[in-house]
């Protein structure tokens, strides 16, 4: 197989797999947004049962990235680019797949939020099985992941710009985390001593 057979293969079932865990992540926000809210953190409680909030949301993220399709100016030999295209894939595929795995294992409990908030459901569970009796955030851990794979791979400024911005989704996690807390008490403090935020524990 040529190296630009093999790049195109990659990228092509990138973009599948990163399509299908996008519309499954969607389908789960809508679905969010029909359930009763519960608890909330910060000052996006509002914003985030809104359907007009996902509209344009989505249309400046999607938008932004077709702006910012564009390759990098970047100039690497073929060999380099084939040992960029391996990296990426063992970045890009695993992150997307962990991503898929904590959207799948949080099931109707699935919702999205904000760095100004989090919105917990009526009824939530803490959920600590799957993904997440590994780490706390494994959605998280995916994207950053993913994003540090689809820039090896794609070498877009779209890309660089998800690289540039993974590690904000920790703020993200901290609003999520204090929802948590408030809400399941002992119970998410006894989590926390077990599981790990980002990174899995190479030893217990």
């Amino acid at each position: 197989m040529s190296l630009g057979s093999f790049e195109s293969a990659i990228q092509w079932a990138g973009a599948l797999l990163a399509y299908t865990t996008l519309g499954i992540l969607l389908y789960g926000i809508w679905r969010g947004t029909r359930r009763e809210a519960g608890r909330t953190t910060g000052h996006a409680g509002i914003l985030m049962r809104s359907p007009w909030f996902y509209l344009v949301t989505s249309a400046l993220f999607f938008g932004a990235c077709y702006l910012g399709w564009e390759p990098l100016p970047l100039s690497v030999s073929p060999a380099a680019r084939a040992w960029l295209l391996v990296f990426g894939s063992l970045l890009f595929f695993p992150g997307m797949s962990l991503v898929l795995w904590g959207r799948l294992a949080l099931g109707r409990d699935y919702f999205v939020s904000t760095g100004l908030g989090a919105q917990l459901f009526a009824g939530q569970r803490l959920v600590t099985g799957g993904p997440y009796a590994i780490v706390r955030h494994p959605m998280y851990a995916g994207l950053a992941l993913a994003a540090l794979g689809s820039l090896l791979i794609y070498a877009t400024w779209t890309t660089l710009l998800f690289a540039a911005f993974a590690p904000l989704v920790s703020v993200r996690a901290r609003r999520e985390e204090q929802a948590l807390a408030e809400e399941f008490g002992q119970q998410w403090q006894e989590y926390c001593k077990r599981v790990p935020a980002f990174a899995p524990r190479l030893k217990r």
